[in-house]
């Protein structure tokens, strides 16, 4: 069933942000509670711990891989693990979350943007047709339905870090296309890895000069939950939706993640649906649909799992 679901990439592209989303609404929740860095790295540190029984064989045998490749390897560990997570955890230590969706929300455009730059690969009219289209379905929920909510939106040094964390972001989805031959366990457990690894000066510098963190049942539901879903899960079904469609039809898929945290607030806070949030979630479908459907297709290489 699993391999099967590694087959069906428009699924996986849709539980990543639904699983990102959670992270972001958990992240916001827990921000003060728990130091970002601290809390990326004890997330990175028990995902490989998940992750290892299940990779350690495929790592094995891809070391020489490893070792041909180690420079892009590195870059996609550092750029996808070590500083995007641990930057949107300092970022929500100070923005509100309405700035944060908004900031979110230029994603596709970024990885578009990168794509471009880095890989050649040009937006076809489905594909910028679909990310606009979603984009306008992001900034209905985000403005409430009424646009002048944007113009009185302040940004602050939060935001600041959480678009360059975004354009970090954008770098790590285009050169995930150049992803050499691994296979899908074999890259994550390797880029889980030493992306906590470099991570660790950061890590052992915070504690040394912040309080102590308490280590009370939010804060280990919370490690559990990142470390498990918007980690392990999460990564492997992206780097997989990567591989299969290529980072422009993935794009507007990073749409849905504004969506599934309006809805997650609603479920889990309590806030009230209203009618802009049906009809910004429609937009957003729809300009998904028309990005996937209308695009050139991508002949995605043999699976290696």
């Amino acid at each position: 069933m699993f391999r099967r679901l590694l087959d069906a990439p428009y699924l996986l592209l849709t539980l990543v942000p639904l699983f990102w989303a959670g992270n972001i609404v958990l992240g916001r929740h827990i921000a003060g509670h728990v130091p970002p860095a601290t809390l990326a790295w004890l997330r990175w540190v028990l995902a490989v711990l998940i992750l290892l029984p299940f990779a350690w064989r495929a790592m094995r045998t891809e070391w020489p891989l490893v070792r041909r490749h180690w420079l892009l390897v590195g870059v996609l560990s550092f750029t996808g693990i070590t500083l995007f997570n641990t930057m949107q955890y300092h970022a929500l230590e100070f923005t509100p979350a309405l700035n944060a969706l908004l900031i979110q929300s230029t994603g596709p455009l970024l990885i578009a943007f990168w794509a471009l730059v880095l890989n050649g690969d040009r937006l076809s009219a489905g594909q910028a047709a679909g990310i606009g289209l979603s984009l306008l379905g992001v900034l209905t929920i985000i403005c409430r339905g009424d646009p002048a909510v944007l113009a009185n939106i302040e940004f602050n040094q939060g935001d600041l870090w959480m678009i360059a964390a975004m354009i970090i972001y954008g770098i790590y989805s285009a050169l995930l296309a150049r992803r050499p031959g691994f296979s899908q366990l074999g890259f994550l457990g390797y880029s889980l890895a030493i992306g906590a690894l470099l991570l660790t000066p950061l890590f052992v510098a915070e504690r040394m000069v912040s309080p102590p963190v308490t280590f009370d049942a939010q804060a280990i539901a919370a490690i559990v939950y990142v470390a498990i879903f918007p980690s392990v899960l999460a990564y492997l079904f992206f780097i997989r939706g990567i591989q299969l469609v290529g980072p422009n039809r993935a794009a507007p898929f990073f749409h849905l993640m504004p969506v599934f945290g309006s809805a997650l607030a609603i479920v889990f806070l309590g806030e009230q649906p209203f009618l802009y949030h049906a009809v910004g979630y429609a937009l957003v479908l729809l300009g998904v649909v028309i990005a996937t459907l209308w695009s050139p297709r991508r002949v995605s290489p043999a699976r290696n799992s």
